[in-house]
């Protein structure tokens, strides 16, 4: 697919793109996300590469912060109630195309971003509503690699996925 070779930045969702959707409710107020490591992988692997990674999302768990600025990505937007805002002033800010961005989204919060992006994207088990606007939708389900698979395809489509080497 001609679209991957252009991307420079990811932005991800959390919940249904990087976690299968699925909260854990803790007495103490706690909801625990369960991550993937292949798409923890896939992310580091990004960054080591040079790619933007932004990840802006309703959700506000700050042990979802903390996993994520693990991984390395810097720029993490919990809490959002409107992302086309955040969007509009994180590529404003470090003069980024749209036509140059990745976005993975699988439900209706998401509807509006993926129309402003190059490459729409969302996982196997994304709503009904957001597959027909998505120019790829992956094979896997989110949390379950969806994001590694963006991640790798476009990785691959520029000649930077060198496993060989690394």
């Amino acid at each position: 697919m001609a679209e991957f070779s252009d991307i420079n930045t990811f932005i991800f969702d959390v919940d249904g793109v990087l976690t299968d959707g699925s909260i854990i409710a803790y007495e103490t107020g706690e909801q625990p996300r369960t991550f993937n490591i292949k798409d923890g992988y896939g992310i580091e692997r990004a960054l080591l590469a040079g790619y933007h990674i932004v990840i802006i999302s309703g959700g506000k768990q700050e042990s979802v912060r903390k996993r994520l600025n693990f991984l390395g990505i810097k720029d993490v937007f919990l809490g959002v109630k409107d992302k086309v805002s955040v969007f509009a002033e994180y590529t404003a800010t470090r003069s980024l195309d749209p036509k140059t961005i990745l976005y993975m989204g699988d439900d209706i919060p998401d509807y509006k971003m993926l129309q402003l992006v190059g490459l729409p994207t969302c996982p196997a088990d994304a709503s009904i509503d957001i597959k027909p606007i998505c120019k790829y939708v992956s094979s896997f389900n989110g949390g379950q690699g969806a994001v590694r698979d963006v991640i790798e395809k476009v990785m691959r489509a520029q000649g930077k996925w060198d496993h060989k080497n690394w």
